[in-house]
């Protein structure tokens, strides 16, 4: 069993980020998080995910 981490700054790198990684792989479980800060008037946002999954080589 093996884990993978992404870090993205939209969630839509993110999802293609992980459906490229995750197309040839036996998948466990994805764990997905989102955090948001705030620089002055700014909004900054970091989308995250980690797979569990089982490595065939």
């Amino acid at each position: 069993m093996k884990v993978k981490v992404f870090d993205c700054d939209c969630e839509s790198d993110l999802e293609e980020s992980v459906n490229d990684f995750i197309a040839s792989k036996e998948v466990i479980d994805i764990k997905y998080q989102v955090a948001i800060a705030t620089c002055g008037e700014e909004q900054l946002y970091c989308f995250s995910a980690m797979i569990i999954y089982i490595s065939k080589d």
